[in-house]
């Protein structure tokens, strides 16, 4: 059945649940009865009983329903084909469903033709089979929820509860997709370094994942030192950093203390309007642009800069990460109460005296917040630096020459067709661990400085 069918019918069944119980509820307020819990409660309520159990079905069979189907369609293959490969078998299965899709173009047409009927049977059977059981157990609820519908039903107290179990399985989702990724990571990661040694890794000074096709060829096992990937990665983000901070904090702290209402109404959207430009283009202005204008403008003092600088991607990054943090930073200092200002001047102090004294330490933790979301951006940004630092990965802290970042060596070791066996592709992997963990650290130091501040201001 199609998902537009399917939502509709949900949404009809979730619209008459909701007016049932609540007209349910009137009915019974009507009668003279007090109620419990308000009308709305008594609608919900039959929407948690006669809706959600239904989707949970409706979720957890189509997580298995292919699955099934998999199994089923295989082994009803012809017998010539019945021996090969779990590999081949995969092939085969693709093009059996590309068969039901109407596509003919496949050199087992004639042989898979009738399991490719199967396939659409099978298909056709499991919807209607899902969609049943998934009505069946709607109206059984449906059912049960009216008959609790009484006046002392406490239909507030299980909307709560119930809510309360959906959030708490939503944070648990999180919190287990996260650990998911880190294991997945971790997992691809030992795998490299059981191939190269985790401390040429983290302390060697030469990057050059290219593993040799001939044993005779320089260079033939590769050099997986990190070292030139991360001072690139933290040279261009210092970079950008030195210019969204004190140019983001400033404007946020202009636009929340001394701007009048009517430019703070024009100036915020056209300062966040930059949050909305893809970071290609700003790509394209840092390697067109300003790449060349640093070059030019060294050249006339006698500087040799190149075409390709940590400082022209630096330079544009910052541009692009001043949002993050005056948007941020905007709302955390209108966020502290206006009494403390009173208090201050009360007391004497002029406005950029209450400004340094009170609110930076009030807002500290949410400026902090919005430094460390400026950093995670600069660090996982890749596109301005392939276009306008290059891809060469030296170690040196000079931002006028070429360097490259992790995650530029990521997405450049994971392109293309590569095998998840050698050591040039479960780098990225490697790569990507340490940068999660230098990422953990900076957030735990970040946590440590904020605590104490507020411990301070307390």
């Amino acid at each position: 059945m199609p998902f537009n069918t399917l939502l509709t019918i949900f949404i009809v069944v979730i619209a008459f649940s909701f007016f049932a119980g609540q007209r349910r509820a009137l009915k019974l307020k009507s009668d003279g009865s007090t109620l419990h819990s308000l009308p709305f409660y008594h609608g919900t309520w039959l929407i948690i009983v006669g809706v959600l159990p239904a989707i949970i079905i409706l979720l957890l069979w189509s997580l298995l329903e292919s699955g099934v189907i998999r199994s089923v369609v295989l082994s009803e293959l012809p017998a010539s084909l019945m021996s090969v490969s779990a590999a081949e078998k995969t092939l085969l299965f693709s093009e059996i469903a590309n068969l039901a899709d109407g596509q003919t173009a496949s050199p087992n047409a004639e042989l898979l033709a009738p399991v490719a009927e199967r396939y659409i049977l099978l298909q056709s059977i499991s919807g209607k089979l899902k969609l049943g059981l998934a009505l069946i157990i709607s109206v059984i609820g449906f059912g049960l929820g009216w008959l609790r519908l009484k006046p002392d039903f406490r239909a507030r107290n299980r909307f709560e509860s119930t809510v309360r179990i959906i959030l708490m399985s939503c944070a648990s989702l999180a919190i287990l997709t996260t650990v998911g990724i880190v294991f997945s990571v971790l997992f691809e990661a030992m795998r490299f370094f059981d191939s190269v040694s985790i401390l040429e890794f983290i302390f060697g000074t030469h990057w050059s994942p290219q593993i040799a096709i001939r044993d005779d060829q320089v260079g033939s096992s590769g050099a997986f030192g990190a070292v030139p990937l991360f001072v690139g990665t933290m040279l261009i983000s210092a970079v950008a950093m030195l210019v969204a901070v004190p140019i983001g904090l400033m404007s946020a702290i202009y636009l929340s203390e001394y701007a009048g209402p009517k430019f703070r109404a024009y100036a915020k959207p056209l300062l966040e309007i930059l949050a909305g430009v893809p970071t290609v283009v700003y790509g394209f202005f840092a390697a067109i642009t300003v790449a060349p204008m640093l070059r030019d403008f060294g050249e006339s003092i006698g500087m040799s800069v190149s075409s390709e600088s940590a400082l022209a991607a630096g330079l544009v990054m910052g541009v692009m990460i001043i949002p993050f943090v005056s948007s941020l930073s905007d709302d955390v200092i209108n966020a502290v109460p206006q009494s403390l200002r009173d208090g201050s001047f009360g007391l004497g102090a002029t406005q950029s005296e209450t400004i340094r004294r009170v609110i930076i330490p009030a807002a500290l933790p949410g400026i902090v917040g919005a430094v460390l979301l400026a950093v995670s951006r600069a660090i996982g940004e890749t596109m301005i630096v392939v276009m306008a630092a290059g891809l060469s990965a030296n170690l040196t802290i000079n931002p006028l020459e070429t360097v490259t970042t992790v995650t530029v060596q990521i997405v450049t070791l994971l392109v293309g067709d590569q095998e998840f066996d050698s050591p040039k592709t479960l780098a990225a992997f490697a790569l990507g661990l340490m940068l999660f963990v230098t990422t953990l650290c900076l957030n735990v130091v970040a946590l440590y400085v904020v605590r104490k501040y507020r411990e301070q201001y307390d």
